[in-house]
């Protein structure tokens, strides 16, 4: 298997489960979009939950800590373009604290809700959103069917 992420913890102990844990996930999305064969990979970082505040204020002008922040490197129409030269297809931003406590929350194991931020995120960068009904169908779509692949069964 090859490295389908840069994996980077910052103030948070790096952890060989969550290294795992992304590696599987991309490895699913990566073969389900036609991506595993080409150099294509994506940034992750983990991290607390004053880091990421500051990120989605400096990026979004949103002061305040989210569970998954996704910058897309391309637009969807450009990935296709992105497939042949090794590339970062975007950055994606999790944080372990708000993802253990929605685990919590939602009666989730850890690693679900820690591997569907990761789903959702790479569906972002994707060139997928939410905003319009249509749209969240589709991606939800996605989504689950990556979860469901992975034994995690999406539950929103």
């Amino acid at each position: 298997m090859r490295d389908l992420a840069e994996i980077t913890f910052i103030n948070i102990k790096e952890d060989k489960k969550y290294q795992e844990i992304i590696n599987k996930v991309y490895e699913m999305c990566f073969r389900e979009e036609d991506l595993y064969d080409y150099e294509i990979y994506i940034s992750v970082m983990v991290t607390d939950e004053e880091n990421i505040r500051q990120i989605n204020k400096k990026y979004r002008n949103i002061d305040q800590a989210t569970d998954v922040l996704s910058f897309p490197m391309f637009e969807k129409d450009e990935i296709a373009e992105a497939k042949k030269r090794k590339e970062a297809l975007g950055d994606i931003v999790v944080c372990l604290p708000i993802v253990q406590k929605q685990a919590e929350e939602y009666g989730h194991s850890i690693e679900r809700e820690f591997s569907y931020m990761l789903v959702h995120g790479f569906y972002h960068l994707m060139g997928y959103d939410h905003i319009q009904e249509g749209d969240k169908a589709k991606m939800r779509e996605k989504e689950e069917k990556i979860l469901n692949k992975l034994g995690l069964k999406l539950d929103i």
